[in-house]
């Protein structure tokens, strides 16, 4: 009798927990998911070293290629804290992308090349200037949000259409554009040992994850993310100025998605201005909302995004182990946000 109530009392604990700490139950369902994931690889190889090889090799793609998705969903975490929200940052990313590849191109057309600058030199400068360009437009979408006194969806909506279709109208007259192998260094120095995979954008998406967790709770610019999403008109009353924290939100994000651009023209050495980046958006609020951000503001933190990320990455390659249909992926992935978000009206009803 005693077992049972103890067994009871652990269940109801283990339930609680689940329920008030996001972390946790975001990080359960990843445990799952990686051991599905390792089930369904198999265990039929010739030995342990040759199994291990395997996995880590599908660990390693899988991480390079989230890792694009994984540092824009960091920055997508503030503007939802922030209780905003950005649906263009994959034309961002196109627009930086397109940007510093005319500036980088090593082809007499290219900006810096045209005028006598190559080498390091204007690989730095390339960079530096599409970095600019993204906290620019970062900074577009927070000004229009706060001065204009817009929704954020709308605003970032118009922004999403204006900026990729402007980079296709200039880039269609543009020839052939060579990167330069100093550029591509930028995401292929480092490679893991015998494996032959990029090392460096998952390093990259990584090192921001821990900058920017450092910065949402051991700043006051991290606090005041948090006050705004919780309250803004409390937040505006405690004498906080609301608009420039939305403002150098929406500027991080811009930034962020600039790093993202110029890490993935670096490891892939071409964009595809039509396509690159398309569905983003969608990506990043899904693994932001998994990792247990709050749609409403005020709640969330990069760690929870980071687990998210890696669900929505471990889930995608365990369906194509299994065999799911490709078209059907997106339907198992919009099925766990809706979960996500049902389960966060659960909690804060209670």
């Amino acid at each position: 009798m005693s077992q049972n109530r103890e067994k009871e009392h652990i269940g109801k604990a283990f339930a609680r927990v689940w329920r008030s700490n996001p972390l946790f139950s975001t990080g359960m369902a990843l445990l799952v998911l990686v051991v599905l994931q390792t089930i369904s690889m198999g265990f039929d190889y010739a030995s342990f070293g040759e199994w291990f090889s395997r996995f880590l090799s599908n660990w390693l793609n899988i991480l390079l290629n989230n890792s694009y998705v994984g540092m824009i969903a960091l920055g997508m975490t503030f503007v939802i804290i922030s209780g905003g929200i950005d649906l263009a940052v994959g034309s961002t990313l196109v627009a930086v992308g397109a940007a510093v590849m005319v500036l980088v191109n090593e082809q007499a057309t290219g900006v810096l090349a045209g005028m006598g600058i190559t080498g390091v030199p204007a690989v730095l400068i390339a960079v530096v200037i599409g970095l600019l360009l993204g906290l620019l437009l970062g900074e577009l979408n927070g000004v229009t949000i706060t001065k204009g006194r817009v929704p954020p969806f709308i605003v970032t909506l118009g922004t999403m259409k204006i900026f990729r279709s402007v980079t296709q109208y200039f880039m269609q007259s543009q020839p052939g554009i060579t990167l330069p192998d100093g550029f591509k260094q930028i995401a292929r120095a480092v490679r893991a040992p015998v494996l032959n995979s990029m090392l460096l954008p998952i390093f990259y998406w990584l090192l921001l994850a821990a900058v920017l967790h450092v910065v949402s709770k051991h700043t006051a610019f991290g606090r005041y993310v948090y006050a705004v999403g919780s309250n803004e008109r409390t937040t505006r009353l405690s004498g906080i100025n609301v608009d420039r924290v939305k403002r150098r939100v929406y500027a991080l994000m811009g930034l962020i998605v600039a790093m993202a651009s110029v890490v993935q023209i670096a490891r892939i050495g071409s964009m595809d201005y039509a396509s690159a980046g398309s569905g983003y958006e969608m990506d990043a609020i899904a693994a932001v909302v998994i990792g247990g951000t709050s749609m409403s503001g005020g709640r969330g933190s990069i760690v929870g995004t980071l687990l998210g990320t890696l669900i929505i990455a471990v889930m995608n390659n365990l369906l194509t182990l299994v065999g799911v249909d490709p078209f059907l992926r997106e339907a198992f992935k919009g099925a766990i946000v809706v979960a996500a978000v049902l389960m966060q009206r659960k909690e804060s009803s209670n």
